[in-house]
């Protein structure tokens, strides 16, 4: 198809439709491209083609890459904290949120993406603000109370011991440390059933 061909596309696919409806339709277009292509390998080219927008256009709704994967990772922690507000104890949030981490990767691309100071704008700001939600639900979900600061980091402690989990049960490194995934969970609920 020709230059001109591909605008005349373009133009009807995007009159009218809102900016979130656009930002929308360049998320789940990256969810594409990432889930093809890996996170950390997607492009900005390759996710503008997918959404049928100019590569150039992306730049009115993300300031780069970094943004982007931050932008999937936050819908992902959206995802994460629904999946353990309906689980039940620690046991089950830990579960649900196993099985999420392991079907994405955008965690640890976005893990990359974050700056390591704050002040990385709005993307980063969501980011922050779905990673709390999240941690509200594990802690709501778990029965790990979050009412001084020392509870607060005990939730922490398990969600970082659920990402590490994930990233060993993921690249099949748990099994070859000879452990299976309830075993670590049964060892990690046993640890914080107490907790308050």
């Amino acid at each position: 198809m020709s230059e001109a061909g591909v605008r005349s596309v373009r133009k009807p696919r995007q009159a009218g439709v809102s900016k979130a409806a656009s930002r929308t339709a360049i998320l789940e277009a990256a969810r594409r491209v990432a889930a093809r292509d890996g996170a950390r390998d997607m492009s900005l080219r390759s996710v503008a083609a997918e959404a049928g927008f100019a590569p150039a256009a992306l730049y009115g709704y993300f300031r780069g890459k970094d943004d982007l994967l931050l932008a999937l990772a936050a819908e992902d922690l959206s995802g994460l904290a629904r999946a353990m507000r309906g689980a039940h104890g620690l046991s089950g949030a830990a579960s649900a949120a196993l099985s999420l981490l392991g079907d994405t990767e955008t965690f640890a691309a976005a893990s990359a993406a974050l700056p390591r100071e704050g002040g990385g704008g709005d993307a980063e700001r969501l980011f922050n603000g779905r990673m709390i939600a999240a941690l509200r639900a594990l802690s709501e979900a778990g029965g790990l109370p979050s009412n001084s600061r020392e509870n607060q980091c005990d939730v922490v402690l398990v969600a970082a011991a659920l990402s590490g989990l994930a990233v060993l049960a993921r690249s099949g490194r748990l099994s070859a440390l000879g452990f299976s995934t309830p075993e670590i969970l049964a060892r990690l609920d046993s640890r914080f059933k107490h907790v308050s």
